[in-house]
């Protein structure tokens, strides 16, 4: 097979095969717009949001420069700078840096991976439906005096319901956690279409230095944001219902928030940079003329920094009160990931100076040269920082705000206009105009050092960070005017290139430009709406530098999958890591499913906001109907059998179980829910450190029965034995076994029944989770095995419905399969669930 798949398709394509390409693929029309689902439009309607959000959230900015500008200023009353500079740091974090990464995956990843498209485009959109209203309604409440004023970071005790009575909080807390949602249904979409869409011979070693960093960017996703999601639950249901969790005086801990928040905040400083450091990691060797040095040592850098960021959540902790010696290891730790950041700038320093003599000076390369010098300079503050007395003496500075500024607009801001200037002929009938973009960076780079250069002096001399004025006579006047000087002249190269968009953008679906920096990787080869006319065999990682026939003959159609042989948008699924064709994805077009089920789950969020819970759970059925909709018609089942992809392979068009792509999504998704599970548990046994003396005081939870425990674990084992026999009992095509379908509702009430079970024999005792943080733990178990539990039940349903419809048998058992996977995690989270609330306290005491 090997030698087989080097040879493209020697004989002519048949007539009508290209349009028929075309039809299959072609975009809506008109207000249909909104239903598409083609990578390429939805990945320019994200990128675009984005920046729509960060635009907004730099108007926020300018107006905070406006009121520090001078000492005593009443431009902006002290309510209203609050809610301003909650609203502009959360945007910042929330709704521009994360999602313009995801954004740029979406629409690049396909692309460099000459993949017709990634392998759940319906997600994608929804992720992207559900980000623009969540987010959009979330800005909007700065207009209402709805906003929240507790900090982007949102520290109880501020944030409790007794020093925070309105709903300004709950906007931040239900809002940011839907928005975190979408991120991590993106993150789902970019993990499964790294590993298994890339082209035919392009294996690990082979994938571009992009792919590598969306690839950790989206693993990252997955096991951070589910502690923030944690937080955020937790507040919320002390807000709402009074379970103390952060409520001191009834065992509760606000620092418990600090770690949570702060697991997923540090990490997120590295799911921000990665991407853009892998962005640079794609131009430079083009301006260079060389393939990127180091490449292996690259990706080890990126997988290494991945792994000491979630050893660092305390370094925004030491002044906190926690032990020395965890200060001592979170200051090395903290200071060791600069050793795989030192490695990607060191390897494209080498690039740079390996093509020194071909190294092109414009527009993108302005921008990563200005990106070098700016994330150098912010990762020299983060070493002072990582060292535990200078963190004491400028914690809550302005030493801190210029820090962290140089690191996420250096290492993320910077590399995204590069990225724009860059890539926008791909996306784009024009380019992008050289003379402004010179003026856009050279007003962006002089515009922010003096921004925020100034503000590590002010920061030394004491000015504290989150207030919104400041007294006459402290030295600070001349630094903060410079500062607001600065701020306005970047926001004047930021106006700029909206000019330059305005004047020069053009979308196109097949862009326009062809190849115009020479580039090797595949994302330059011609296309339209489709993606590339057939998919290349890669022998290289810059295939069209090493291959110089290949651009030819992929528009030819002489590579893989020409045309449409099942007659609907497909792309090539191949192994993990040597990319060997394995089977075709039949994908969805265009629907409405999608973009109803993400409207309406915002409006189950945004509802519970303001307590209107009728209204909202209307809303969630609805959303939950378009899922099922949406679900229905994607097992298609292996009707069309195997399929000719050229080159004399024929592969199969269905897949099940661990070789298919939908199999993957649900282990990822798995991974996000154990993420979230081990929160709880880290929460758990802090809050039993912080409080031992309200914690199963009599040793364990009393109980009606003590074997109820037992039995509710007995439901559990019973329900998974139950599930796994209706796995072994579906027919044979075309048969009928009623059997099958029973066992498989028994296994869905059974993990129902264990549930209620152990949730009843707590309230049965008067243990109560509004009475202290103990209680509330216990429940929350309860709570979070409730919402897995539902999962399954509605897919267990779902597939009995299909089985009644016809739907499901021992072959077409997609439904099935994935339903099995999601119980058994449920089984095990369940029964680790019964272990800690009823064992440990046992042992503890």
């Amino acid at each position: 097979m090997e030698q087989e798949t080097k040879l493209p398709n020697e004989a002519p394509r048949p007539e009508g095969e290209l349009e028929e390409l075309e039809r299959v693929w072609a975009t809506p029309k008109g207000f249909r717009i909104v239903t598409a689902v083609n990578n390429t439009v939805v990945g320019i309607a994200y990128v675009g949001g984005a920046f729509v959000f960060f635009l907004a959230a730099g108007v926020l900015a300018l107006l905070m420069r406006t009121q520090l500008a001078v000492p005593e200023n009443d431009f902006l009353s002290q309510d209203l700078y609050n809610q301003i500079f909650t609203v502009h740091g959360t945007t910042m974090m929330f709704l521009f840096a994360v999602p313009a990464v995801e954004a740029l995956g979406v629409l690049l990843l396909p692309q460099m991976l000459a993949a017709r498209d990634l392998p759940f485009p319906r997600l994608s959109a929804f992720a992207i439906w559900a980000y623009f209203v969540g987010g959009t309604v979330f800005f909007l409440t700065v207009f209402f005096d709805l906003a929240p004023k507790g900090g982007w970071f949102m520290y109880p005790p501020l944030t409790l319901l007794e020093f925070s009575p309105e709903n300004n909080a709950d906007f931040w807390l239900l809002g940011i956690g839907f928005i975190e949602i979408s991120a991590i249904a993106g993150a789902i979409e970019i993990i499964v279409g790294a590993l298994r869409t890339r082209p035919p011979g392009m294996s690990l070693a082979r994938m571009p230095i992009f792919a590598w960093s969306m690839l950790v960017f989206a693993a990252m996703i997955i096991v951070a944001f589910p502690a923030v999601i944690l937080a955020t639950m937790l507040l919320e249901i002390e807000r709402a219902f009074g379970w103390p969790f952060f409520t001191a005086d009834k065992g509760g801990d606000p620092l418990l928030w600090q770690h949570l928040f702060w697991f997923f905040g540090h990490p997120e400083v590295y799911i921000i940079f990665l991407p853009a450091a892998g962005l640079v990691s794609m131009i430079v060797p083009t301006m260079a003329r060389h393939p990127l040095v180091g490449y292996r040592l690259i990706v080890v850098a990126l997988i290494g920094t991945a792994f000491f960021s979630f050893g660092l959540w305390v370094h925004h902790m030491f002044a906190t009160g926690i032990p020395s010696l965890s200060l001592g290891f979170f200051s090395a730790a903290s200071m060791a990931v600069a050793i795989p950041s030192g490695i990607q700038v060191f390897s494209w320093i080498a690039t740079i100076a390996a093509g020194k003599e071909r190294f092109r000076i414009n527009t993108p390369s302005l921008f990563v040269l200005g990106f070098l010098f700016i994330f150098t300079v912010g990762g020299l503050t983060g070493v002072m920082v990582a060292l535990v007395p200078v963190d004491w003496q400028v914690h809550d500075t302005y030493f801190v705000v210029a820090h962290f500024h140089y690191v996420l607009v250096g290492g993320m801001v910077f590399p995204l206009f590069a990225t724009f200037y860059y890539w926008a002929p791909m996306a784009s009938s024009t380019m992008l105009s050289e003379r402004l973009g010179r003026w856009v960076f050279w007003l962006m780079f002089l515009g922010f050092n003096v921004s925020f250069f100034p503000m590590h002096l002010t920061g030394l001399i004491g000015m504290p960070r989150r207030v919104w004025t400041y007294p006459d006579d402290l030295g600070w006047n001349g630094l903060n005017m410079i500062s607001t000087v600065g701020a306005y002249m970047l926001a004047v190269g930021v106006l700029v290139f909206v000019i330059d968009l305005v004047l020069h953008f053009r979308p196109s679906a097949a862009g326009g430009k062809g190849n115009p920096w020479d580039a090797g990787t595949l994302e330059w080869l011609p296309g339209g709406v489709y993606s590339t006319r057939s998919i290349p065999y890669v022998t290289s990682r810059e295939p069209l530098w090493d291959q110089p026939n290949l651009t030819r003959e992929v528009e030819e159609g002489r590579h893989f999958l020409p045309g449409a042989p099942t007659g609907g948008r497909e792309t090539i699924v191949t192994s993990p890591i040597d990319a060997r064709p394995q089977y075709i994805i039949r994908m969805p077009g265009p629907g409405w499913p999608q973009m109803v089920a993400a409207v309406f789950m915002a409006g189950f969020f945004l509802l519970l906001t303001v307590k209107l819970v009728v209204p909202a759970l209307i809303c969630g059925v609805i959303s939950v109907a378009s899922c099922i909709v949406w679900a229905w018609g994607l097992d298609h089942g292996p009707g069309t059998g195997p399929v000719d992809i050229g080159a004399g392979i024929k592969v199969p068009t269905y897949m099940t179980g661990p070789t298919s792509h939908s199999w993957w999504a649900m282990f990822v998704l798995i991974i996000v829910a154990s993420s979230l599970y081990i929160a709880y548990v880290f929460s758990y046994f802090y809050l039993w450190v912080v409080s031992p003396d309200i914690w199963a005081p009599e040793g364990s939870p009393a109980l009606p029965q003590p074997l109820l425990p037992f039995a509710s674990a007995l439901l559990v084992v019973g329900g998974a034995a139950s599930m796994f026999a209706g796995g072994r009992l579906l027919p044979a095509p075309g048969t009928r076994r009623v059997l099958a379908p029973v066992f498989i509702a028994i296994g869905a009430v059974c993990l129902a029944s264990a549930v209620a079970l152990e949730a009843w024999g707590h309230w049965t005792t008067g243990l109560r989770p509004t009475a202290n943080a103990y209680g509330a733990m216990v429940y929350m178990a309860s709570f979070l095995n409730l919402q897995v539990g539902l999962a399954c039940v509605v897919l267990a349903g779902f597939a009995i419905a299909r089985y009644v419809a016809g739907k499901l048998d021992n072959v077409r058992r997609l439904s099935f399969d994935n339903a099995a996977l999601l119980y058994y995690y449920a089984a095990a989270q369940i029964l680790l669930g019964l272990v800690v609330i009823h064992g440990f306290p046992r042992i503890a005491y």
